[in-house]
C-alpha cells in the first residue's frame, strides 16, 4: 500500500510586491486603531453612563427631599396608599421618569413605593448612610431589580432629619443607552477605517511607483549588489542629490579624488575646492568623456542626471593610458630620429667613401671633422649653459630632432643654469612640454626656430620658449591652460589638452606661475616662474628636499 501522504500545513502567504505589503500592513494598523479607539471609548462610556444614572436619581431625590410639605406630611399623617406623601411622591416619579420614589421614615418603612402593598414595610436596602444624614449614589438591587439609586435625608422645618427619599433609575433604560451607542460609534469606526484604507491605497500607489513595483526581496537584492558593485568595480562613481550635495562615494572615487567619508553631505566646491574637477562632476562643463586633473592624476568624467533632480559622475583613471601614450610618443619620435640619423649617416658614409676612392684623403678628414665638430659643438654649448645634466641631455636630444624636423633649437645668449636644482625632473617635464609644443607649432614653417631661455636669479629660476610659429590668440590664452582644451587632433591612442595644465600645476605647486604672450619676432612666448627651483648657494645639491618621485614619473610622463 502507498504511504499515506503527510498532511499539509495551512501557511499564510503574504504578497511579495512591495506596494501590496504595505498596504496590507497599513490596513492592519487602521484596523487595528479603530478597533483598539472603540473599545477605549467603549470601556469608560458604560461607567460614564452609570454615573449620570446615579446623579440624575440623586438629583431627583434631592429636589423631592427639597419640599417641606412631604416632611410634615410624614410626621402628620399615616402610611397609607392614598396618603398625601404617596400622592406626590408619584406625581414626581411621573414627572421624572424614574423607576421608584420611596420616602421612608426613621425606621426605614416606606411611605411611598410605585407598588402600593409596599407600603408600611421596610425598605429592601439599608438606608443608614442617608439618615445619617449623608447623601448616597450606588448601583443595588431591591424589589424592582437593579438599579441606579439617590438616597437623601429629609428634614423638617428644624433641620432635624426625620427620614430618607430614596430614587431610582431603572438600569435598562442605562444599558439600552449603551447599546444604542454602539452603532453610531461602529459606525464612525468603519468611516475612520475605510479613509484610512483610502489613505492606505493611495500611499501604496505612491511606493508602487517609486519603487518600480519591486518585492522587498528584490530591492534587498538590489541594494546588496549595487555595494558589491560600487565597490568591485575600478571606476569612481560620485552620486549627487538635487542640491549638488555629495550623497555616495566608492572606495575608486574616495581614492581618485583624494577625500574620504567626511565630504559626504557637502557641496562639491566644499569637499574638491573649486577647479575644473568640480565643475565637470556638478554639471557646469558638458559634454561627455571631460578631462580633469586632480592632482597628479589625468580622470575622464561622465556625468548622467537622475530623475530626482541629482546626478551620478563616473570617474576614470587615464593616468596610466596618458603615460603610455606620451611613452608611445616618445618613442616614435625617437624612431624617427633614428630613422632620419641613419639616412644621414648613410649619406654621409657614402660621400667619406667617394672621397677615399678618388684618393682625396685631405678633403675626407675635413668632412669628418665638420660632422664631428657641428654635434660635438652644439652638445658643448648646452652643456656650458646648462649644468644640470638632465635638463642638458634634454636640450641636446630636442636639438636633434628638431634638426630632423626642420627647426633651428638654439639657447639664448643670457641662459645660465647652474647644477643646484631642487626638482630637475620637474622642471626636465615642464620644459620638454613647452619645446615640444612649440616644435609642432613651427614644423614646416618657413625658417623655423624656437628658442629657450633658462635664468637663475638667487633661488628662482625662470624659463621662457620663443618660437616663430602662428602664436596664441589672446582669446586663448588662459583657454590653453585649461584640462582637456586643445587646437590639435587628438590621437586615437590618448587625449590632448593635458600638457600645459600639467605645466601651470607643476609650476603653482611650487609657488610660481605659468604665461603666455606674444614673442618679439612673431609667434607666441611662454614664461615659467619657479621662485623656489633652486637650493641655496651654499647648500649641496644633494643636501635639497627632493619631491615627490612618484608625483614626478606621473608629471613627466604626462608633459608631452
Amino acid at each position: 500500500m502507498s504511504p499515506t501522504p503527510p498532511a499539509r500545513r495551512l501557511r499564510l502567504h503574504l504578497p511579495r510586491r512591495m506596494f501590496a505589503q504595505v498596504l496590507l500592513m497599513q490596513v492592519a494598523i487602521a484596523a487595528g486603531v479603530a478597533v483598539l479607539a472603540t473599545g477605549l471609548f467603549l470601556a469608560p462610556l458604560s461607567d460614564q453612563l452609570d454615573d449620570q444614572a446615579m446623579r440624575r436619581a440623586l438629583s431627583i431625590a434631592q429636589t423631592t427631599a427639597a419640599q417641606p410639605q412631604i416632611a410634615e406630611d410624614l410626621t402628620d399623617t399615616p402610611a397609607t396608599a392614598s396618603g398625601p406623601v404617596q400622592r406626590e411622591a408619584e406625581r414626581i416619579r411621573t414627572a421624572t421618569k424614574a423607576e421608584y420614589i420611596v420616602v421612608m421614615d426613621r425606621r426605614g418603612v416606606r411611605w411611598s413605593h410605585p407598588t402600593p402593598s409596599e407600603i408600611g414595610r421596610l425598605v429592601s436596602t439599608d438606608p443608614g448612610q442617608a439618615l445619617a444624614g449623608h447623601d448616597v449614589m450606588q448601583i443595588d438591587s431591591g424589589t424592582l431589580g437593579r438599579t441606579a439609586r439617590g438616597k437623601v435625608p429629609l428634614r423638617d422645618g428644624d433641620g432635624k432629619i426625620v427620614g430618607a427619599v430614596s430614587v431610582g433609575i431603572a438600569y435598562d433604560s442605562v444599558r439600552a443607552r449603551l447599546l444604542h451607542a454602539i452603532p453610531g460609534l461602529f459606525a464612525y469606526a468603519g468611516g475612520a477605517l475605510a479613509v484610512g484604507a483610502l489613505a492606505a491605497w493611495l500611499i501604496s500607489r505612491r511606493v508602487q511607483r517609486q519603487t518600480r513595483d519591486l518585492a522587498f526581496s528584490d530591492i534587498s537584492a538590489l541594494l546588496a549588489e549595487r555595494e558589491a558593485m560600487l565597490h568591485g568595480i575600478r571606476e569612481g562613481v560620485v552620486a549627487l542629490d538635487r542640491g549638488g550635495r555629495i550623497r555616495l562615494l566608492n572606495d575608486e572615487a574616495r581614492r581618485l579624488l583624494g577625500i574620504g567619508d567626511e565630504a559626504v553631505g557637502r557641496s562639491l566646491d566644499e569637499a574638491l575646492g573649486e577647479g575644473r574637477t568640480a565643475d565637470v562632476l556638478a554639471g557646469r562643463v558638458t559634454g561627455t568623456d571631460l578631462l580633469t586633473v586632480r592632482g597628479q592624476r589625468v580622470l575622464v568624467a561622465n556625468r548622467m542626471p537622475t530623475d530626482d533632480g541629482g546626478a551620478v559622475a563616473t570617474l576614470r583613471d587615464r593616468t596610466e593610458l596618458e603615460q603610455l601614450g606620451r611613452e608611445l610618443d616618445s618613442t616614435r619620435g625617437l624612431i624617427d630620429a633614428l630613422r632620419a640619423q641613419d639616412h644621414e649617416h648613410a649619406n654621409r658614409m657614402h660621400t667619406v667613401l667617394g672621397l677615399l676612392e678618388l684618393e682625396m684623403y685631405d678633403d675626407a678628414v675635413e668632412f669628418v671633422g665638420e660632422v664631428v665638430g657641428d654635434h660635438r659643438a652644439t652638445a658643448e654649448q648646452v652643456a656650458e649653459k646648462i649644468q644640470d645634466p638632465l635638463l642638458a641631455a634634454l636640450l641636446v636630444g630636442k636639438a636633434t630632432v628638431a634638426a630632423e624636423r626642420g627647426v633651428a633649437l638654439s639657447l639664448a645668449d643670457r641662459t645660465g643654469l647652474p647644477d643646484r636644482l631642487i626638482d630637475p625632473r620637474g622642471l626636465v617635464t615642464i620644459v620638454g612640454n613647452l619645446v615640444d609644443n612649440a616644435l609642432d607649432a613651427t614644423a614646416g614653417t618657413p625658417h623655423a626656430r624656437v628658442e629657450v631661455e633658462l635664468q637663475a636669479e638667487g633661488r628662482t629660476a625662470t624659463l621662457r620658449v620663443r618660437d616663430t610659429g602662428p602664436g596664441i590668440p589672446e582669446e586663448q590664452r588662459e583657454l590653453i591652460f585649461t584640462e582637456g582644451w586643445s587646437t590639435k587632433q587628438r590621437p586615437a591612442h590618448r587625449e590632448r589638452g593635458i600638457g600645459l595644465p600639467l605645466v601651470r600645476r607643476l609650476a603653482e605647486r611650487q609657488g610660481g606661475s605659468a604665461t603666455v604672450g606674444d614673442a618679439a619676432g612673431g609667434g607666441a612666448e611662454f614664461t615659467v616662474v619657479l621662485p623656489e627651483a633652486l637650493a641655496a648657494a651654499d647648500l649641496e645639491p644633494a643636501l635639497a628636499v627632493p619631491s615627490d618621485p612618484h608625483a614626478h614619473t606621473v608629471a613627466e610622463e604626462e608633459s608631452r
